[in-house]
């Protein structure tokens, strides 16, 4: 692919809802921009497994190995969004990348927190793409969604036959993305180490390797009546050494913190990337199907359609781009509200644009010849994967019960005067009545 045209310095192929914030992008947004533009071109061109590993070269070759990180993309949260766009539009491109969860989660929380040996024996060869790993956190018996809910534990113990002390991690785990593969060898375990004192300080993390003793993967869980990676798993007193701990122990909170903020940005606007493909497919579709006599992309219902996606997808992307800025400004923690906005926001309206699609392609939209129904399924149950939407809008409902409202709020809402003059007149007549 060539360069990008120019208008006064700005590519002519950029978004138009990036335009807002120019003055936010470097030089190296619009190289890195370029650079993945023509990695998802070369993997286009996947049709073997000697294709895939000259994608992952070609990767590596452009420095866009790891580019989750921030060390190695150099990007700003706002400059690296559009492009997580970019990747959701094809899959590979992330795995081509070594971009792909939950080793991205995993690797930010070593990465961040971890030991040098930690890094050495775990970090080293994620980051190398020779292992996989997995995030073990979701209980069947317990809300997951409230992490302080997670019962299993990590209990400190006198070592088997030596000196010393080790952890004894019992727990049941499921749907534990990753865990099936061959090539996952390694879990971040999330459990209690304190069953007492205060909620957010009993929670830690742990490196476990897979292969260690009462590790039993009890089956493969299924999605929408389809198996996959997933796990559902029995941790019966596995022993774990004392260094495997990631932080110190009642640190499990402040490391989810730290791991979810950027990771749910990126999610959004991958899914984002894919709501834009669903829109063009319409699109597509529209121009070549004709019923009824017409084209459908001359009926009206149709025409309303594209115009409704194209306004639920624009407003969409620019409530990404706001956390983002904000999370570049305040921080993530700042941000939360509006990671929760786009966290409800972004795969709904995705799922409603995939559903629309759906619609106007028919049979063929439910069918193996597309790719709609495995775009749809994986969108909605992106929408109880990283926490159900109710948590995130009981997240946006706090902060807005946190502020006072303002003096032009107050006069707005009004008030009935009345009420009391009410209470008055009634307290009159009382006294009056108790004089008699």
């Amino acid at each position: 692919m060539g360069s990008p045209k120019k208008t006064a310095g700005i590519p002519t192929d950029l978004p138009e809802e990036l335009l807002p914030f120019v003055g936010r992008l470097s030089p190296r947004f619009y190289d890195a921009r370029k650079r993945v533009i023509d990695l998802l071109a070369e993997c286009d061109k996947v049709r073997s497994r000697e294709d895939f590993k000259r994608c992952q070269q070609f990767a590596k070759d452009h420095g866009l190995w790891n580019f989750f990180l921030p060390e190695v993309s150099g990007l700003s949260v706002l400059e690296y969004a559009p492009i997580a766009e970019l990747l959701g539009k094809n899959q590979l491109a992330n795995v081509a990348m070594n971009c792909s969860a939950p080793d991205t989660g995993n690797m930010e929380v070593l990465e961040k927190y971890g030991t040098p040996e930690q890094k050495k024996r775990w970090l080293e060869p994620l980051l190398n793409q020779e292992i996989r790993s997995a995030f073990a956190m979701t209980e069947p018996a317990v809300a997951s969604s409230d992490a302080t809910n997670i019962s299993s534990t990590i209990e400190r113990v006198p070592k088997l036959g030596g000196t010393g002390e080790e952890y004894l991690v019992n727990g049941h785990k499921w749907y534990i993305s990753g865990a099936v593969r061959d090539s996952c060898k390694v879990f971040i375990f999330l459990g209690k180490t304190k069953t007492k004192g205060p909620l957010h300080g009993q929670q830690s993390m742990l490196i476990i390797p897979k292969d260690l003793p009462g590790i039993k993967i009890v089956r493969s869980m299924d999605v929408f009546g389809h198996s996959g990676d997933h796990a559902e798993i029995f941790f019966h007193d596995v022993r774990v050494p004392l260094e495997n701990i990631i932080l110190g122990e009642g640190k499990g909170f402040e490391i989810a913190q730290g791991r979810l903020g950027p990771g749910r940005i990126h999610h959004c606007m991958r899914t984002l990337g894919q709501a834009e493909d669903a829109m063009e497919a319409i699109l597509h579709r529209a121009r070549n199907r004709t019923a009824f006599g017409k084209k459908l992309i001359e009926k009206d219902t149709i025409l309303q359609t594209l115009a409704e996606t194209k306004l639920e997808l624009t407003r969409s992307r620019m409530l990404c781009y706001l956390a983002a800025v904000v999370a570049d400004e305040k921080g993530f923690k700042d941000a939360k509200q509006y990671i929760a906005m786009i966290k409800v926001d972004a795969p709904r309206v995705a799922l409603k644009i995939i559903d629309d699609a759906i619609q106007v392609h028919g049979a063929h939209g439910v069918s193996q010849d597309s790719h709609l129904s495995s775009a749809y399924t994986h969108l909605r149950t992106l929408r109880v994967a990283d926490g159900p939407d109710i948590v995130h809008i009981n997240t946006i409902a706090k902060e807005l019960l946190s502020k006072t409202p303002g003096d032009a709020a107050v006069r707005l809402s009004g008030r009935n005067k009345n009420i009391e003059l009410y209470h008055k007149e009634k307290e009159e007549l009382r006294k009056a009545q108790s004089k008699l």
